[in-house]
């Protein structure tokens, strides 16, 4: 693959029908990486892409990609209304850069596109593993803080 650099103009397209196995690959890797506590069930991966494109009000999927096309990563989005942001929040639920495109300024620009596209979002919210300290860097530099308080979780599973 050709090196991007920071110069690229970094292209979101929304996740389609076709780009099942692209999807699926790189959610994948991302599940298998240190940026997650441990992995998920294949199948919840592919629900998650057959929700995407569907034209689900719930989860929308953008690819990252280059001028030239190619993928370099994607970034999942989940959507909520919240009282307490007085309107729509997103939640990032998962942005991912493939290893030879990270450090490249390719995180800050998918923000930037996310704030031009969603302009009457009241919120955006994510999640970071503790120990992913090139992630807080990224997401203290693009104006997000760290929250006070934690978060339960109930999973009813499969």
């Amino acid at each position: 693959m050709r090196e991007c650099m920071a110069s690229d103009k970094l292209i979101l397209r929304p996740v389609g029908v076709g780009d099942r196995e692209t999807y699926l690959a790189m959610a994948n890797a991302f599940y298998h990486s240190p940026a997650v506590l441990h992995s998920i069930p294949q199948s919840y991966l592919e629900r998650t892409f057959d929700e995407m494109v569907r034209s689900s009000p719930y989860v929308e999927g953008f690819l990252l990609e280059n001028p030239a096309g190619e993928c370099m990563g994607y970034v999942l989005l989940a959507k909520t209304y919240a009282q307490e942001a007085g309107g729509l929040a997103i939640w990032i639920d998962e942005l991912y850069v493939l290893p030879e495109f990270q450090g490249r300024g390719i995180g800050t620009q998918v923000f930037e596109q996310l704030w031009q596209r969603f302009p009457d979002c009241r919120r955006f919210r994510l999640e970071v593993e503790p120990d992913n300290e090139g992630a807080i860097r990224l997401y203290k530099r693009m104006g997000f803080e760290i929250l006070p308080y934690g978060q339960l979780v109930r999973d009813l599973g499969e």
